[in-house]
């Protein structure tokens, strides 16, 4: 086997080449040298030695097995001594060489004593002159602590020796040499082992099984998991699905076993299911519309509107993933293996008796579950909820919105105006708990009645006056003068100001109060009719004109008309009708109820002409010697005794002018 980090090693290279290359002699002969025997090797060397020389060297050897001996006496030893001393190094070198290149290739399992911790290593007496250094990552647990103390044992593997010194070794190597036969017959027999998660690492998940293997994040469920961290310190059971011995690498899988047991109780389910059973499920799954639910090998899908007869915002409004939870199946497609649940169904329908449990009239209760711009929903029961309408929130029409008067949360009490179980509704009312001001409203403010309030909206049609608190009155545009003609209610009134009016109607069941301004003021027409009569002859000033004649200003506020055949003169010759000219006219029609007028300029020319009949006529009548000039008087007698012709008119008027 070669050394991955030493690649120039191999088993057909041993160690020990430079003891090879030693004197075969010199070997042999001090196999077992040591410096204590040095001397007694270097005496028999030395046979022509004197004594005084052979004690000295003696003493040389003495000083050789630690005595400490001056400068002065250090020993000579001669090259066959060092030579010798030097071989028995080498040997020693070699072999402790050789062992460690043995565990290093072999990776046999070495226990050694842990000798302290540093914050990268451990490191450990592995009976070599250098010690062994373990990655601290490599014993640390869980929570990130070394699993060992100084002078604990521990198994590992040597490595390599590190050019730093000492040796490298792994205990996550020999911690996978012990497990290794156990996990290849594991993965052959499809047996489940189980793990401890350590920590996440890229793609997935780190777990101990008796060595580090990985647990890719695909294969840890069913279905994709999205945070791994969740189970970090957990204990799992998995399956060995990958193994390499050379490498060291093992994969594992839950997914496998998981499916294997969801396909065992998915046919179980499969053969039991039927529509309408009851079964109990295991909350999988939430979603923002319903709740995937474990029956048992096989989901079905729990929508949000078979949750509750209620109102649920989101499905974790009722449930939680991991509940336990009974369910019934509603729907089952054996074809696609779909399954549709209820939870709700358990339960009866809370409307099947809501007319009886909730009369028309009743005052209940209830929760505030929504505001909108229209009203606001009110829980009365889990199931049963009512809408109290905008309109039925007071009896002011001032309130601008719903949430001035409720927010969610609030309980309030209510008065059932009206339910409807088949569209499952119900209409509540809060104003019917308040007396209704516009019943007294009559009595307080009869028509005719004064008033005195403030001007609170300008409309196109008309001006709002609010006389008490939620009560307001309309003044009409027509109500605002008799005698202009009012386009919008600026003209004659400003938001805000304070204006007196007088009450022309009220009624209650509309809401509704009509007011006046004008009528605090006498009406210009009833005045006009009451001081005229048909055949009043009148000055007036033409206002404006149209095809069919004039309207002509005969008082102030009263107009009347002059319809174009009306505007010519005795001799029938048409008047010019310009505006702001000034003619005299004759009333030939008065309607008071509708406030017309009709006007006649030729009307007038003939009234004259009468006027000057009747004046010759008593002209004639006249005796002779009056002072007047006139016809004789057989003339006269027989002008009286006939009707006066228009020729006799004609004459007399000559005459007068001559």
């Amino acid at each position: 086997m070669v050394d991955n980090h030493n690649s120039d090693y191999n088993e057909g290279k041993p160690l020990n080449t430079e003891i090879q290359t030693l004197e075969p002699e010199a070997t042999t002969e001090h196999s077992d040298l040591s410096f204590a025997s040095t001397p007694t090797n270097a005496s028999s060397s030395h046979e022509g030695t004197t004594e005084p020389q052979a004690a000295e060297e003696q003493s040389a050897g003495t000083a050789s097995e630690g005595v400490a001996i001056s400068a002065s006496e250090e020993p000579d030893y001669d090259a066959a001594d060092f030579a010798a001393a030097l071989a028995n190094f080498d040997r020693e070198q070699a072999a402790e060489t050789a062992a460690a290149a043995n565990l290093t290739t072999e990776e046999v399992i070495v226990t050694g004593t842990v000798v302290k911790i540093t914050d990268k290593h451990v490191v450990v007496d592995i009976g070599l002159k250098s010690e062994g250094l373990i990655p601290l990552e490599q014993v640390l647990d869980a929570a990130g602590v070394s699993k060992f103390n100084a002078g604990d044992t521990v198994e590992v593997v040597v490595e390599r020796e590190e050019a730093e010194g000492g040796y490298l070794v792994s205990y996550d190597k020999a911690q996978r040499l012990k497990v290794w036969d156990k996990l290849e017959q594991a993965a052959n027999d499809k047996v489940p082992v189980k793990g401890m998660v350590l920590g996440r690492v890229k793609g997935g998940l780190t777990v101990d099984i008796g060595i580090k293997a990985f647990l890719p994040g695909s294969q840890v469920e069913v279905r994709p998991v999205r945070n791994l961290d969740g189970y970090i310190g957990t204990e799992i059971e998995v399956r060995v699905i990958k193994l390499n011995k050379k490498r060291g690498n093992v994969v594992i899988s839950r997914k496998e076993l998981l499916e294997e047991d969801q396909n065992a109780k998915k046919s179980v389910t499969l053969s039991t299911l039927e529509e309408g059973s009851v079964l109990t499920g295991t909350v999988k799954n939430l979603t923002d519309y319903g709740a995937f639910v474990d029956m048992g090998g096989l989901d079905g899908l729990l929508h949000i509107t078979d949750m509750s007869w209620g109102r649920l915002t989101h499905p974790r409004d009722l449930v939680n993933v991991g509940d336990e939870i009974q369910v019934k199946v509603l729907k089952f497609d054996k074809d696609k293996q779909r399954v549709s649940l209820g939870f709700k169904q358990l339960t009866p329908d809370p409307w099947l008796d809501a007319t009886e449990r909730y009369p028309i009239g009743a005052q209940v209760r209830g929760r505030v579950l929504s505001v909108t711009d229209y009203g606001a929903f009110i829980e009365l029961e889990q199931g049963i909820e009512g809408l109290v309408h905008v309109s039925e929130m007071t009896w002011s029409k001032r309130m601008k919105h719903p949430s001035k008067m409720v927010k969610p949360g609030d309980e309030v009490d209510t008065i059932i105006l009206s339910v409807n179980p088949n569209d499952r509704r119900i209409s509540l009312g809060m104003k019917q708990l308040q007396d209704n001001p516009w019943e007294q409203l009559e009595d307080k403010y009869p028509t005719g009645a004064i008033i005195e309030g403030r001007v609170r909206n300008l409309t196109d049609f008309g001006a709002f006056i609010e006389i008490e608190d939620g009560i307001d009155g309309l003044v009409h545009v027509s109500n605002l003068s008799w005698t202009k003609r009012i386009k919008h209610p600026s003209e004659v009134l400003k938001k805000g100001e304070k204006v007196r009016a007088i009450v022309l109607g009220v009624e209650p069941e509309n809401r509704r109060l009509s007011l006046g301004v004008k009528q605090l003021q006498p009406d210009v027409w009833d005045t006009f009719f009451a001081q005229h009569r048909v055949g009043d002859v009148i000055k007036g000033k033409i206002l404006r004109t149209a095809q069919f004649g004039a309207f002509v200003e005969i008082a102030e506020g009263v107009e009347g008309l002059c319809h174009v055949s009306e505007a010519v003169d005795a001799t029938g010759k048409p008047v010019a009708m310009d505006v702001d000219s000034e003619h005299e006219f004759k009333i030939v029609k008065m309607n008071q109820e509708e406030k017309k007028v009709g006007l006649s300029i030729r009307a007038v020319g003939e009234e004259a002409s009468r006027a000057e009949v009747e004046s010759y006529k008593e002209r004639e009548k006249t005796p002779k010697g009056s002072g007047h000039s006139g016809p004789s008087q057989g003339s006269s007698s027989s002008s009286s005794s006939s009707s006066t012709t228009l020729g006799d008119l004609l004459n007399w008027k000559k005459s007068e002018r001559e």
